[in-house]
């Protein structure tokens, strides 16, 4: 059984840093892509950043430059952190796995909150 839990979340100025965990199990990190995407109050959920063995990493164009992706197989679990954090940050983040030969995510975490104050 596949299970993913971020944590990490909180509450930072602008400017400031956090660094998302996503502690995940049931699965091989070099078969799956994990993402990280995030919903604002009121938005559609958004893709942030993935990464896999086979394809690298991605980041939208809005974090470029700002938040970094990166991953401890031998803890099982996958950061992002983000620095630079801007009010329009603010979001629920989750991680999510897919093997890497399915294109839909289709286990996802619980969400952690992060608010970036102004």
């Amino acid at each position: 059984e596949v299970q993913l839990v971020e944590s990490g979340g909180g509450l930072v100025q602008a400017g400031g840093s956090l660094r998302l965990s996503c502690a995940a199990s049931g699965f091989t990190f070099d078969d799956y892509t994990i993402g990280w995407f995030r919903q604002a109050p009121g938005k559609e959920r958004k893709g942030v950043s993935c990464m896999s063995s086979r394809d690298g990493t991605y980041y939208e164009d809005s974090v470029k430059g700002r938040f970094t992706i990166s991953s401890d197989k031998a803890k099982n679990t996958v950061y992002l952190q983000m620095n630079s954090l801007k009010p329009e940050d603010t979001a629920v983040y989750y991680c999510a796995a897919r093997h890497t030969l399915l294109r839909e995510y289709h286990d996802w975490g619980q969400g952690t909150q992060v608010t970036v104050s102004s």
